[in-house]
This record gives C-alpha cells, structure tokens and sequence, in this order.
C-alpha cells in the first residue's frame, strides 16, 4: 500500500502563508518613528533655547551715521531786519556775543509814503451839496502833503543855539492875528461848571466821513466819595432798625436758640447785634435779641443770642448759613 503526502491533496500542493515580498505597515511604522524622533529633538532644542535665553537684554538700535537734521546751505527767502543784530544776542543767550570782524549799523527805520500820510476820504457823497465840502478838505490835506514831503526832502542843518530876541520873535509869529481872551463873569464859569453835570454831551459828525457820526461824551465822575456814602447810609439804616429783646428770665425751657459771641459788656453785645443785623440782614430780620449775662472762673460776661427758631434743625440751618460767611454761630436749648 503506497504512502499519502499530507502537503498533497488530491494532486495539489497548499500555499505556503509567508511571503516572501517587503510588507507596507512596516514603511509606516519607520515613518512614523522617524517623525516621533524629529519631534521629541525639536522641542528638546527650543527649551534649551528658552533656558539660556537672556530675558533681561535690552535691545540695542544702531545709530545712524551723521546728524539727524541739517540746515540747508542756501535757505532761500528773505532774511528779516533784525536777524544778526548784536542786541538780541543779549536778550536771546544773556551774554552779548564776541566780537565780530565785521560791524554793520542797524537798517533804518522805514519811513512812511506820502501817500500814508494824508487820510485819504472814502464812500463821497455824490451830492452837489458835499462837493464844496469836500474840496476844501482836499486842499488842506494836500497842503499838508506837500509840507511833510518837503520837510522830509530838506537836509538837516545844524543851528546855533536861540537867543532872547529870536525867542520874543517867535511868539510874536505864532501869536500874530490872534485875540486874547477876556475875563469871564461869575456866572458864566457857574454856568460852565453846571452845563457838564448835566449829562453826556453827543458830538455830530459829518455825515460825508465813514465810521460813527455821533460819538456821546462820558459823564462826569462824581466829587462824593461813594464809599464813604455808602458807610453812612449803612450806619443811619443800622441804626434806624429797631431792635426786638427780651430778657433771658422770660424765655422758657426748651427754647432753642443760638449763640453768636461771648463779649464783656452789654454795650459790645448791643453794637455787635446792630454789626450783625447789617451784615447778615436777611438771616437776622425776623430773629428776636437776648442778651444774657454769665460767670465762669470767676469773670463776668454777656452771651449774645438770637431767638426764633421753629426746632433745633431750623437752628443748625441757621448756623450753617452764617459759617458759610465766616461768622461765629452755636445752636443752644435753654434748659
């Protein structure tokens, strides 16, 4: 009986389950390894970098070579007339500057035109009836010009020194042609003194010239002293008010009052009372006087109070208005 192969069934051999062949999850696997390196050494290099980082360096910018601004050569424009004066070196440094090689006298003063002379008339009436008015303004105003252009164009020529006869010689010029005064009545220097108390004086102008055409006269100032005035009416009204007061005997317990000073007559107490009722006569209008005398230590003295008051908060009211103004006020009870 001849033998059976087990790897033989029915003519055919089995497969063998290996191969032979490279298989693809192990190419994954190294990958992945390889990754899992890279990762695990980058992240060791970057904590190393965070340790022996230097946390308190400052940063440091480097400078640019030559200046950050710089004056051009040749500005341009036109250079102003007090630039470069030695004088202002004075008020600009507080030192007056070295001295120079060259020395240059101040520019001189700008004289005016001929033309900014004269007042030149705007907005002329058309009228046939400011016409006359007009030209003999002009003639005046070019009387004027020509006399400041020929004074301005004429050289300066030293003169000796005036003496009594060219001193009489001009007055007797200036005042040729002119009339003196003559004496004014009594009445006429009243009449003078009444007429500006009167009220203000309005001035007309003509009409033909621009800007304002009545131009009122401020009044007078007065010759009272108004402050002196004013303390007298204050003194006859502080005595003119009549003082209510009531002894300090006849005021029931519980009353509140309040207490505006200690003083060491009655007298001082009464005059500070009319002081107070001046000052403060709103506060003080309807409230009712009490002088009351008291002793301590052996001293004699009057409390000056006031009554009227509704309660105790009408009291402290009262006190909070009158500290307001700096004033000494103390809410009491009579007991």
């Amino acid at each position: 009986m001849a033998a059976i192969d087990p790897t033989e069934v029915g003519g055919y051999a089995t497969a063998s389950m290996a191969s032979s062949g490279s298989n693809p999850t192990n190419m994954v696997n190294a990958a992945g390894a390889i990754v899992s390196l890279a990762l695990i050494v980058g992240v060791g290099v970057w904590g190393y970098k965070l340790l022996v980082r230097d946390v308190t360096g400052i940063p440091v910018v480097e400078a640019i070579d030559g200046p950050m601004r710089e004056a051009p050569t040749d500005p341009g424009g036109t250079i102003a007339n007090h630039i470069g004066l030695s004088v202002n070196e004075v008020a600009a440094e507080g030192v007056a500057a070295a001295a120079q090689d060259t020395v240059l006298l101040a520019p001189r003063e700008v004289d005016l035109d001929a033309g900014d002379l004269v007042t030149a008339i705007i907005n002329q009436d058309p009228l046939a009836e400011n016409t006359q008015t007009t030209a003999e303004a002009a003639e005046p105003a070019a009387e004027l010009e020509s006399t400041v252009t020929t004074a301005l164009e004429e050289e300066f020529v030293p003169r000796a020194p005036l003496t009594a006869g060219d001193v009489a010689s001009l007055v007797e010029q200036i005042t040729a042609g002119a009339e003196p005064l003559s004496d004014l009545g009594e009445g006429e220097t009243v009449a003078a003194v009444a007429s500006l108390g009167a009220g203000p004086e309005t001035l007309a102008i003509s009409t033909s010239i621009p800007g304002v055409t009545r131009s009122p006269r401020p009044s007078v100032r007065p010759d009272k002293d108004l402050r002196a005035t004013a303390v007298r009416s204050t003194a006859v009204n502080a005595a003119a008010i009549p003082v209510a007061a009531v002894a300090p005997q006849t005021i029931p317990a519980g009353t509140r009052l309040v207490q505006l000073g200690a003083f060491d007559s009655a007298d001082i107490a009464n005059s500070e009372w009319q002081r107070l009722r001046v000052r403060f006569a709103d506060l003080l209008g309807d409230k009712t006087q009490v002088v009351q005398q008291a002793q301590s230590g052996g001293r004699t003295f009057f409390r000056l109070r006031a009554m009227g008051f509704d309660d105790l908060s009408d009291a402290r009211r009262f006190c909070s208005a009158l500290a307001a103004e700096n004033a000494v006020c103390i809410p009491v009870v009579v007991r």
